[in-house]
């Protein structure tokens, strides 16, 4: 998402990664320093392998922090409760049938934050083409967006919660 799109978040998801990013600062960073702390006591570094996969995990740690806090930076929160109506909103599951598919051919979505994902279902986040082409339709509509192998059509079959 670009800076000026404000991520979407649900006030439960919001304590959730709040939480996680208060762990992520504090028990994780003091556990990582510690690991690295005694990997270096074992010599070498050249071709010390503990102590690379400590870095290596203190750098993915500290990448997740500054994707928290960029998140936090811009943070819009949401109404828990996904459309109980017709139309797609944030934290709606939405099942799409591609033209030329079965009528039986179909797939669920849930369409928000990757933060918010519901499951195993694929997210659609609302900046993405598909996304823009869903935001605010109705089920029975039907909706054209750019893939990177041309463009699609997609009816929405349902939207659920």
């Amino acid at each position: 998402m670009s800076d000026t799109t404000p991520t979407r978040l649900t006030r439960e998801t919001y304590e959730r990664l709040a939480a996680e990013l208060e762990d992520l600062t504090t028990r994780g960073r003091v556990e990582i320093a510690a690991v690295i702390e005694a990997a270096r006591a074992l010599g070498d570094l050249k071709e010390n392998g503990d102590y690379h996969a400590a870095k290596d995990s203190q750098g993915k740690m500290e990448a997740r922090i500054r994707q928290l806090q960029a998140m936090f930076a811009n943070l819009e929160l949401v109404d828990g409760e996904a459309s109980a109506s017709d139309v797609v909103t944030s934290g709606s599951v939405v099942t799409l049938r591609y033209e030329g598919d079965d009528e039986d051919d179909t797939q669920a979505f849930f369409f928000g934050s990757i933060e918010e994902r519901q499951g195993d279902l694929t997210v659609v986040s609302p900046g993405s083409p598909l996304g823009q082409a869903l935001q605010g339709r109705m089920a029975g509509d039907v909706v054209e967006y750019a893939a990177p192998g041309g463009t699609l059509r997609v009816e929405i079959v349902t939207i659920g919660s």
